[in-house]
């Protein structure tokens, strides 16, 4: 029908289908109708990337309750991130035990059980990600730095969680982790989303314009390729090799992955180290000092010229040697 908008909303995991729009409708509308969809109350909606596009005088503000959609130049199909709790949600969160386990979703493959790093069909699909995939550089690599490439979900931030703002999904001390890893790495995202979710989540998590530190590049869903394991059939991993193909100073000496889910890493599994997932922000993030436990293990090897002697399933055991003067900035670092 003409003058009718179809909207898909993406919130908690899922996408919900907003058919009943139309360009008259008003802001506040396609809340109400969100509200049905979904149960979020108009008030306790966040549309995070619901801006002013193409009007001259409005261009990139966020739009208002009361501001028609028809203004908005919303294309067909439009996807709309909402953050936003339901009622229920809250009431449940504030009655939360305090000691939440951690249920790790991970296939937990052991590198021992699949030799496939070397496998020439993988290597080949590496070699066509290195020809073929796009990076776009954020900001520009620095001479002499280590590699950081870090996962989001579950890594930076819990994604499944409900929330009124994108802090109380943010794993703590994230931006202090990131400005003190930035004196030694280069830092990449790489996540297995699409790069439009990337960039809305390192804008809604402050990241994309701290002043403190800059991020490289981002790597999304597509970077990443496919392998065969024999226990549990077809995987998509996360290949360093990728990175390294395509910017020669990097390589597995000087190059370390954070994620949370270790069969991304199997393609390079002496350079991931697997972070313990961020789950349940609401209960968890008063007892979660991850991030500020890998700032000082970064900083205690950033001197170490080959990463490959380094076992990362024991970095929390990690003592540097007396001539490592990595540990006297760590020092340093935390009197700070």
């Amino acid at each position: 029908m003409e003058g009718e908008l179809r909207i898909v909303v993406k919130w908690s995991g899922k996408e919900y289908d907003i058919l009943d729009i139309q360009e008259e409708d008003t802001v506040l509308t396609l809340k109400e109708r969100i509200h049905r969809e979904t149960g979020v109350r108009p008030e306790r909606q966040k549309l995070l990337n619901l801006k002013f596009k193409e009007t001259c005088s409005l261009l990139g503000k966020a739009a208002q309750d009361e501001d028609i959609i028809g203004k908005l130049n919303l294309k067909p199909g439009f996807k709309l991130m909402l953050m936003g709790s339901r009622e229920e949600d809250i009431a449940e969160v504030s009655q939360a035990p305090e000691d939440v386990p951690d249920v790790i979703n991970d296939l937990d493959i052991e590198e021992e059980e699949v030799e496939i790093e070397k496998a020439e069909i993988n290597l080949r699909k590496i070699q066509i990600r290195i020809d073929r995939y796009v990076i776009t550089e954020l900001n520009p690599l620095r001479n002499g730095k280590k590699l950081l490439v870090l996962d989001i979900d579950y890594t930076l931030f819990d994604h499944r969680s409900v929330a009124e703002s994108g802090a109380q999904l943010m794993r703590p001390y994230l931006h202090e982790f990131l400005t003190r890893a930035y004196k030694n790495y280069d830092i990449v995202i790489w996540s297995a989303t699409s790069m439009r979710w990337i960039n809305e989540k390192m804008k809604l998590l402050g990241v994309s314009n701290h002043p403190n530190y800059k991020i490289a590049f981002h790597l999304d869903v597509l970077a990443m390729i496919t392998v065969h394991t024999p226990k549990y059939g077809v995987v998509g991993v996360k290949p360093l090799g990728i990175i390294w193909g395509k910017y020669k100073q990097f390589s597995a000496k000087n190059t370390i992955m954070f994620d949370d889910i270790r069969r991304n890493f199997i393609m390079n599994p002496q350079s991931g180290l697997r972070i313990k997932p961020f789950k349940h922000a609401h209960t968890s993030r008063v007892k979660d000092f991850e991030l500020l436990k890998l700032s000082r293990y970064l900083e205690l090897i950033a001197d170490v010229e080959d990463f490959q002697i380094l076992n990362h399933r024991k970095w929390e055991e990690y003592k540097p040697k007396k001539n490592d003067h990595s540990s006297e900035q760590t020092s340093s670092n935390d009197k700070q």
